[in-house]
């Protein structure tokens, strides 16, 4: 069994990802990770299942059935969780109190394809 590596999103689609991420960050007064590499990886998977599912699914949950899930939208990003009560599975959008908030609410198109 071989393992095929995941499709690498449009340079498009990945600034679609990144634009709206810095713009809901600073609309809702959260930060990034103070690991960036955390969030352009979530970009990055943002960005695929945009491409792949017709909307930013959230890459860091399991689903059983993806299409279902962006149907439901319930994990489209940004999530309910998110919308509701700030809570971020990602880490993509953190809150000034919470573990691991950095200081940016920008990172560059550059550090999200950087991103392994």
């Amino acid at each position: 069994m071989s393992l095929v590596p995941p499709k690498e999103p449009s340079d498009k689609m990945l600034e679609a990802m990144r634009n709206f991420s810095e713009t809901y960050a600073k609309n809702t007064n959260t930060y990034f990770c103070a690991d960036l590499s955390v969030t352009a990886v979530v970009i990055k998977g943002l960005a695929n299942n945009k491409e792949e599912l017709g909307a930013p699914l959230c890459p860091c949950r399991h689903y059983e059935d993806k299409e279902a899930e962006v149907k439901a939208a319930y994990w489209n990003c940004p999530c309910v969780p998110m919308r509701e009560r700030k809570e971020c599975h990602c880490m993509l959008f953190l809150t000034p109190e919470q573990d691991f908030v950095g200081d940016q609410q920008e990172i560059t198109l550059e550090e999200v394809k950087a991103a392994v």
